[in-house]
């Protein structure tokens, strides 16, 4: 699904907790337009063109892909007064078309590319980026000079996006955690074009025009107001050179003034809110220094070492007071957002935690910030920067982040910052800062659900006209990339082996950075494996892995990752990442975590009452009452996926059950590891096998395979959810087959016709191009060993529901009926066919494809063997397969939120 608005840095500052604050940061300052012309580096070619851009490319051969961020540094902060999402319409606008490229061909061409597609909006600064193959980086920067060069921005336009973007603040609204964060914005920058993030309101959208879209665009959408930031396996004068001729000629523009962000004192305030998540928040937050400041680097620490898990915040987890803590910071150019997070189970006193947590920062005002957690911290942040090479999207954020957010040369300067900060320095701005009188504390308290209602049909027909697909004629310079078809070859070169005790080893040698990664996984089902009466049992197990070894305990343990700099993890999925020169340190540490685990009952004693409240309050919950539902309308009664732990379950279970399930499921022979860094193959084995050579399985494998099902009837399922002002709607079916039936690629071509390419593709263009009823949709099939699920969700005003699904219900039916043409097949080709070497463009990517290949027994090389499929496929393929497997009058419908049809409520 394209999200055209991104709220960058929804930051999860605890494991709990995911996309809970949007935090938009960026400053109006860039690169020094003086820099010198061009200047180059190893791997860095900076310039400045004539008419103001500013560019910087960044050379990076992991993989031969390449990404465009085109950042222009304008957000909501430049807003007019009464219009707070001005520069986010805006940004949407810009897939509305141009004067020489309409929506429908940019459509087709984003899609062709492989569908990597996106923009966001932050209070002073809008991205686009493009991840393509590096061979068509010429199409991508072709579509930004078009898109730099003029838009449309007509009035008929933006009444067919307006319904698109307020679909987009419903869902918004419907998150009691992004209410907090708008209601902490108001406090914490009263007065500031901070005081607003960049989404906007209804009322707003109802009222704003084309003409004050294209004003805004005429007046901040110049050369001279924009930083070009390229990344990936390219030639860097190559591409400066393609950039001059495409972008030169567009003229710099006399910008307005900017508004001035003057910073009031805080008035300390609380905030008491509900929340439809299954446990609660307790949050301390302060206004700590920003980006622009020379305090930032101290800050910066100052927020590590709060959130260490050797720090004192984390201790009320082992102390059994939260489920989980830590401390977070989220940047703006004038200041920083730094919050102090504790996580209780439904029924506990936030209050309380709240003034635990004063405690615990007073105290630490008191004693003094630690010097070795501070050191810690600098030791890590070094690390983590050698680490963002490892992904060439990830490497042009990063570089847009430093130069368009920050103002800075290069993300070197932050590291070079921290690593000049002193002990002092972080201590000052605990002392200056930390202040209680100034802080905003808010309980965010989980409420219950409704009881989901149920019924035989999904609430109404819709008559409705399909829209007829029709092939646009593109430019030159794109119509000649996109015809291409060819299988591309994969980049990465495995080396496989496996261990005598049935531990599978792949070693993918990669030297892009000076890194190594170790990722691990079991394969396991805990809805198999848990003994009847035991559920809870694989939960409760993964939480004591974090205290330690037989031979360290949880602080030792932490602190001997933090004397190399590694992050780790162990579990049924385990990795750790480290330098070169730690490898084997890391390794070991790792594999001590995993094979010989503390599993102290103190510990347990303490996480047992914890996590069966914490069960509880999940039970009320509505996501949870919503995927038990989606369950039980596509799963027989008895099915292993509608086994779920209770309060009962937890509290019966003892520390003998974890350790009897931990020898009989945490095996080797149901294992495999991926090495990727720069490691050479035979010492990456060496030091497996030296230190999980000698893992031994205990008892016959257990089974982890749900069984095959039957065909689900179609059911619809209301969950209600007072928090929503949208609707949540999930649509699926089973399907009678496995993922190693040959139909599973014509399905897959078929779904990349219905949707994941935008406009281009016939789900996005009925739901949102045409009708306006969603902002996103998406589609999957989910096709494991034994059993395969269809499933459609996207979100929509109540009186939209049924609407919505009978268009999803008329596109089914049309693939089942007329096979898709031959040009909405080409565009499903490329798609899939470019998107296999986009798989590669992280380490994080490549090393999770090769693990989910090996562990559900698909060969390593398969995404280049279903590229062969997928290019012999004809449009009958596709409709014979849709006819065979999908039943669209069976979709079940469970909707969360408001029942459907009933009338909005005003936002």
């Amino acid at each position: 699904m394209l999200s055209l608005c991104k709220l960058r840095r929804r930051p999860a500052f605890v494991k709990f907790v995911l996309m809970i604050f949007a935090v938009v940061l960026l400053p109006c300052a860039g690169l020094d337009p003086a820099m010198p012309r061009p200047e180059e580096s190893a791997n860095v070619t900076r310039a400045t063109l004539e008419n103001g851009l500013r560019v910087v490319i960044v050379r990076d051969t992991l993989a031969p892909v390449a990404t465009t961020v085109m950042n222009y540094l304008v957000g909501s902060n430049e807003a007019p007064q009464g219009f707070p999402g001005t520069a986010h319409a805006q940004e949407h606008m810009m897939f509305r078309g141009s004067p020489e490229l309409s929506a429908d061909q940019l459509a087709d061409i984003s899609a062709a590319m492989g569908g990597d597609f996106n923009a966001d909006t932050q209070q002073t600064v809008t991205q686009y980026f493009f991840t393509v193959p590096a061979e068509d980086l010429d199409v991508a920067l072709h579509v930004e000079a078009v898109r730099m060069s003029g838009a449309l921005d007509t009035e008929d336009l933006w009444k067919e996006e307006r319904p698109a973007i307020e679909q987009e603040v419903a869902g918004d609204l419907s998150n009691p955690q992004y209410l907090f964060y708008t209601q902490m914005l108001e406090a914490m920058f009263h007065g500031t074009p901070y005081a607003h993030d960049a989404l906007g309101t209804r009322p707003s959208f109802d009222n704003t025009t084309g003409k004050m879209l294209h004003d805004f665009y005429d007046a901040w959408y110049a050369p001279n107001n924009a930083i070009l930031v390229i990344a990936g396996d390219v030639q860097p004068s190559e591409v400066l050179s393609e950039v001059k001729m495409l972008f030169a000629k567009i003229p710099k523009k006399t910008l307005p003034a900017r508004p001035q962000v003057k910073l009031e004192n805080v008035a300390g305030k609380t905030l008491s809110l509900p929340t439809d998540l299954p446990y609660g928040l307790a949050v301390v937050s302060f206004r700590l220094p920003g980006s622009d400041s020379p305090d930032y680097a101290a800050t910066q620490l100052l927020a590590d070492v709060l959130s260490s898990q050797r720090g004192t915040l984390y201790q009320l987890v082992p102390d059994g007071k939260a489920l989980d803590a830590g401390f977070e910071l989220a940047t703006l150019p004038e200041a920083s957002l730094g919050y102090a997070v504790a996580v209780f189970p439904k029924g506990a006193s936030g209050d309380e935690l709240i003034q635990e947590l004063k405690k615990i920062i007073g105290d630490d005002l008191k004693n003094g910030v630690p010097e070795d957690l501070i050191e810690a911290s600098r030791r890590h942040e070094i690390v983590d920067a050698e680490f963002q090479r490892n992904s060439v999207s990830g490497l042009a954020m990063e570089w847009s982040d430093a130069v368009a957010a920050e103002g800075r040369q290069s993300p070197d300067e932050d590291i070079q910052a921290i690593a000049r900060a002193t002990p002092a320095d972080v201590g000052r701005v605990a002392a200056q800062y930390l202040k209680f009188d100034q802080a905003i504390t808010a309980v965010l308290t989980p409420q219950p659900s409704g009881k989901p209602t149920s019924s035989s049909s999904f609430g109404g027909k819709e008559s409705l006209a399909p829209t007829q697909t029709h092939e646009v004629a593109l430019p030159d310079w794109a119509a000649h990339a996109l015809s291409r078809l060819a299988v591309p070859e994969s980049s990465v070169r495995p080396v496989v082996s496996s261990l005598p005790n049935g531990l599978k080893l792949i070693v993918v040698p990669e030297t892009v950075s000076n890194t190594v990664s170790v990722v691990g996984e079991i394969k396991n089902n805990p809805n198999i494996e848990a003994p009847p009466g035991k559920e809870g049992v694989g939960s409760l197990l993964n939480q004591l892995f974090e205290f330690g070894t037989t031979n360290l305990d949880r602080v030792a343990f932490q602190k001997a990752l933090d004397d190399i700099g590694a992050e780790e993890s162990a579990g049924s999925s385990f990795s750790v990442s480290a330098l070169p020169s730690k490898f084997e340190q890391a390794v070991q540490l790792l594999a001590a975590n995993e094979l010989t685990p503390a599993l102290p009952e103190e510990a347990f004693k303490v996480l047992q009452p914890e996590l069966a409240r914490a069960v509880a309050g999940q039970l009320e919950s509505p996501n949870f009452l919503t995927h038990q539902a989606v369950a039980s309308a596509l799963f027989p009664k008895g099915d292993p996926s509608l086994r779920h732990a209770t309060p009962q379950t937890v509290s019966g279970l003892t520390i003998q059950d974890l350790r009897s399930y931990y020898q009989r499921t945490f095996r080797p022979d149901l294992a495999a590891i991926v090495v990727i860094g720069n490691v050479n193959p035979e010492e990456a084995k060496t030091l497996i096998t030296r230190y999980f050579g000698d893992w031994k399985p205990a008892g016959p494998k257990p089974p982890t395979d749900n069984p095959p099902v039957p065909a689900n009837q179609p059911v619809t399922t209301v969950v209600p959810n007072a928090q929503r002002v949208q609707d949540d709607v999930t649509l699926a079916e089973t399907l009678g087959m496995n993922r190693f039936n040959p139909d599973y690629y014509a399905l897959e071509l078929g779904n990349h016709v219905l949707g994941g390419g935008f406009y281009a593709t016939r789900y996005y263009r009925d739901l949102r191009e045409k009708g306006g009823l969603v902002y996103g949709i998406s589609s999957s099939f989910d096709i494991g060993r034994t059993r395969g699920v269809y499933t459609v969700e996207y979100g929509c005003d109540p009186p939209n529901v049924a609407k919505a699904h009978a268009i999803v219900t008329r596109d089914l039916k049309d693939m089942q009926t007329t096979p898709p043409t031959a040009h909405e097949l080409e565009q499903a080709k490329a798609l899939l066919l470019r998107e296999i070497p986009l798989a590669e463009s992280s380490v994080d990517s490549i090393a999770g494809g090769m693990l989910s290949r090996t562990l559900i027994g698909l060969p390593l090389d398969e995404p280049v063997q279903a590229a062969h499929r997928y290019v012999a496929l004809t449009p009958e393929d596709v409709r014979a397969a849709f006819a065979k497997w999908v039943r669209p009058e069976d979709l079940i419908q469970v909707t969360q939120g408001p029942a459907p049809g009933s009338a909005m409520a005003p936002q």
